[in-house]
């Protein structure tokens, strides 16, 4: 029995810290909150794109001690929507329960909203369309686009199959005309149109070199 006089000092405090703890935890009133999470998708097949608009939060109401709910406590809750196992393009429904739902110790999921998310899987698909360049406004006075250059002329988008068979050609940033004086060369950015539709890390930027000259204005007014 020499072990329970051995710091039996130490010993005491620590079972009074506990006893405290205890009663502080169980003297806690329990209420009911809501609160806005994120949806994380896990484990998405390589060969499939989700083509749905993505729900990006949801509202969960759970239930615990009053202080296990505050904010920084439930700072970390998050909804996991898990595809692992889906092998096939389609619709899927995935309800949100508690085995899905990321809690603090103590706290108490009691529902979702909404309760279900669905979301349409595609096949990804990659294809090349043309570049289009897009102009802020018209050649200043006097003046014409007597010549055009872009480099690459085509660019590959990445997406689910349906939204890149939707886009025929992607449209660069605007070029200001105002700018040129002779012959000048720019770089811009391509833009699909698709949120969910992509370029390949290569096609992110093209070159394109405008030259303007004298308009003619007898052949203008022809």
């Amino acid at each position: 029995m020499s072990w329970i006089k051995d710091n039996w000092g130490l010993k005491l405090l620590s079972l009074m810290v506990a006893v405290l703890l205890w009663l502080a935890t169980v003297g806690e009133p329990e209420s009911a909150t809501v609160i806005a999470v994120p949806v994380q998708y896990r484990n998405i097949p390589a060969n499939l794109e989700v083509s749905s608009e993505m729900r990006e939060s949801a509202y969960v109401e759970v239930r615990g001690p009053s202080g296990r709910l505050s904010g920084a406590n439930l700072a970390n809750t998050v909804v996991l929507v898990d595809l692992a196992g889906q092998q096939r393009p389609g619709e899927r429904t995935y309800s949100i329960q508690e085995d899905n739902v990321r809690l603090p110790p103590g706290v108490q999921f009691l529902r979702a909203v909404p309760a279900q998310i669905r979301i349409r899987l595609e096949y990804q698909v990659s294809r090349e369309v043309p570049v289009v360049v897009r102009y802020s406004g018209p050649a200043p006075d006097g003046l014409r686009i007597a010549r055009q250059e872009v480099a690459p002329q085509l660019v590959r988008i990445l997406g689910p199959e349906s939204r890149v068979s939707a886009i025929d050609r992607v449209q660069t940033d605007p070029i200001e005309l105002a700018a040129v004086e002779g012959v000048q060369t720019f770089q811009a950015h391509p833009y699909s149109g698709d949120p969910q539709v992509r370029l390949v890390k290569s096609d992110l930027m093209v070159t394109i070199k405008v030259g303007l000259e004298k308009a003619d204005r007898k052949t203008d007014r022809e």
